[in-house]
């Protein structure tokens, strides 16, 4: 409430006494926002329903019925997704507002138990069998599809997390994975892929104005799964780090280009950060390969880290003074 318009309204004998003092009265003890809030416990909610269903099953695994598990998870994943079905408004590639509060938190909890009811059956039954990429794979289509159904961030991070699982999954060979050891030339590359995938549907989202406010989310998957392929590349292609970091500073620049272009603080800040990582590996291998003396090569990483964090520290402090006035 501007209580100065009320003011000048009652100088100019446009408002009573009384009126002016329960506008007064009013003002002080105006109306607090806990929209937030409010949000913020419902998702807190979500979770520890999700987390506490999860823990139950594991405490008494032996005492429930696989029956009773599977029905009780089912029936809150249909229960949601009816719930939704019947409130959603009409579908368009435009952003569509939910129709009430509760809708994406019911929505929500909706694929997260669907997601746990595939896991279950995979871990009880073997649904699957060796398959094990259709137990990520399913649940990466239907998030995809409610995603974009029902128009919901969060539940399109469920997908993509859940595809890149997928992918990961398919094309790790299978002695791999079950001796858990990831450390393949073949994730490294596909990860690179993965990530190049997201920033060019991210790009695509835009230009063709499909769910346009889904950009940020498939750029900043993106961006962190291929920037950590390419720091995982200095180690798996020793041979070849220096190419491997001719890539890393590819990407940063055209990085660079978009958070300038978008005003992204955030955008710049991670990327210099990655390359930074990047770039101090690349300095640490050529004072190790150029030093014979053991600390000599020491004092020169000191000093080239205290040099570099001043640096990298200005040039961020730069960076945001430009992006803000622009």
């Amino acid at each position: 409430m501007n209580i100065i318009i009320f003011e000048r309204l009652y100088r100019e004998g446009l408002l009573t006494d009384s009126s002016m003092e329960k506008i007064r009265n009013e003002s002080r003890h105006s109306l607090i926002s806990v929209h937030w809030e409010l949000r913020l416990i419902l998702y807190l909610g979500i979770l520890l329903l999700t987390g506490g269903l999860g823990i139950l099953i594991y405490k008494n695994f032996d005492q429930l019925s696989h029956t009773v598990i599977v029905m009780s998870i089912a029936a809150i994943c249909a229960g949601c997704y009816f719930y939704c079905f019947k409130k959603r408004l009409a579908f368009s590639f435009n952003k569509v507002l939910p129709p009430n509060a509760f809708f994406d938190y019911v929505l929500l909890l909706g694929c997260i138990t669907f997601v746990t009811l595939i896991a279950y059956l995979q871990f009880q039954y073997n649904i699957f069998g060796t398959r094990y990429g259709l137990a990520t794979l399913i649940p990466a289509l239907l998030l995809f599809f409610t995603a974009y159904y029902f128009d919901h961030i969060g539940v399109l991070s469920l997908a993509i997390v859940n595809f890149a699982a997928w992918v990961g999954i398919s094309i790790t060979p299978l002695h791999l994975l079950e001796q858990n050891n990831f450390n393949s030339s073949h994730i490294i590359l596909t990860s690179m892929a993965l990530g190049i995938l997201l920033i060019a549907v991210a790009g695509l989202s835009r230009k063709k104005n499909i769910k346009a406010h889904f950009h940020f989310t498939y750029l900043n998957f993106g961006m962190h799964i291929l920037f950590v392929a390419l720091l995982a590349s200095f180690i798996e292609f020793e041979p070849v780090y220096l190419l491997c970091f001719l890539g890393l500073a590819a990407a940063g620049f055209y990085f660079y280009r978009y958070a300038l272009a978008e005003k992204s603080f955030y955008v710049l800040l991670v990327i210099t950060l990655y390359c930074y990582i990047g770039l101090s590996y690349v300095i640490v291998r050529l004072l190790d390969t150029i030093s014979s003396d053991g600390m000599a090569m020491v004092y020169l990483g000191f000093f080239y880290f205290i040099g570099s964090g001043v640096g990298m520290i200005l040039f961020l402090m730069k960076h945001n003074k430009m992006i803000s006035k622009k």
